[in-house]
């Protein structure tokens, strides 16, 4: 049974620098694709950070670009997200979805933002940014 867990969200001010985490089970992170997933109330779910199965690449959106970064502990099963320089506007529970057997990584760089790609989704930690 696969299951993901979130975890380090919490209410920060603008400029704060948290790191949510991902702990995976029943799943072999060299052989999955995980990404992270922001929902704010009324929009869309879209990925903001990926990583390939390999462990790179690594894709992110212009939205968090030089600001967020993923990473992973294999030995943990544990994927990571430094969230740097937050903004009111990155407010919004963060989801982390994983995708295994993801294919090539040619392939999941065209699809890695793409919340209906992914198979397995976390319940969510909420990230409250101040100003």
């Amino acid at each position: 049974q696969v299951r993901l867990v979130e975890s380090g969200g919490g209410s920060v001010q603008a400029g704060g620098s948290p790191r949510l985490s991902c702990a995976a089970s029943g799943i072999t992170l060299p052989t999955t694709c995980v990404g992270w997933f922001p929902q704010a109330p009324g929009k869309e779910r879209e990925g903001v950070e990926g990583v390939y199965g390999g462990g790179d690449p690594t894709y992110y959106s212009d939205s968090v670009k030089g600001r967020f970064t993923i990473s992973r502990d294999t030995a943990k099963n544990t994927v990571y997200l430094q969230m740097n320089s937050l903004k009111p506007e990155d407010t919004a529970v963060y989801h982390c979805a994983a995708h295994p057997w993801c294919g090539s990584n040619g392939a999941y760089g065209r699809y890695w933002s793409l919340s209906n790609r992914y198979d397995f989704w976390g319940q969510g930690t909420q990230v409250t940014v101040s100003s």
